[in-house]
């Protein structure tokens, strides 16, 4: 069982590769006709979605690896504290962004201007990007192991 939760374990983490890639390719918007900004962001709303998926599951699957170390890496209650409220402003953050992405969509598909809604998405995903990076940052930094 071990195995198959690291398995899931690392599935989650790819999948919440979406918020690396995410700041990059919302950088394309103010390049694009309007039916292509629409199709852009629908698809960042689908990916999106995946992510936040992704982000339950890295919770449900770290949760049980903690709870399972059987002679593996144990951690900290202030590395377990800081991991559970990083993955909840993720997670918010996440959730925060799908907003005006469907804002986008719609305002392209009307031939509308959306720039106030591209710079809030392209700086939410900066701060994603951020954490994510912060929060891969804990999970191989030793420090907060207790062996």
């Amino acid at each position: 069982m071990l195995n198959v939760m690291l398995f899931l374990h690392i599935v989650g983490a790819v999948g919440m590769g979406i918020y690396a890639i995410m700041p990059f390719v919302v950088g394309k918007f103010k390049q694009l006709s309007g039916a292509a900004q629409e199709g852009l962001a629908s698809g960042i709303i689908t990916s999106g979605r995946f992510g936040q998926y992704s982000l339950v599951l890295q919770l449900l699957t770290g949760g049980y690896l903690i709870s399972n170390a059987e002679g593996g890496a144990k951690y900290t209650v202030a590395w377990m504290v800081i991991v559970i409220v990083l993955f909840v402003i993720i997670g918010a953050l996440s959730g925060i962004v799908q907003a005006p992405l469907k804002r986008i969509a719609a305002a392209a598909a009307k031939g509308e201007n959306a720039s106030s809604d591209i710079s809030r998405v392209q700086v939410l995903s900066t701060i994603l990007f951020v954490l994510f990076l912060v929060i891969i940052w804990f999970m191989q930094d030793p420090s907060y192991r207790v062996d």
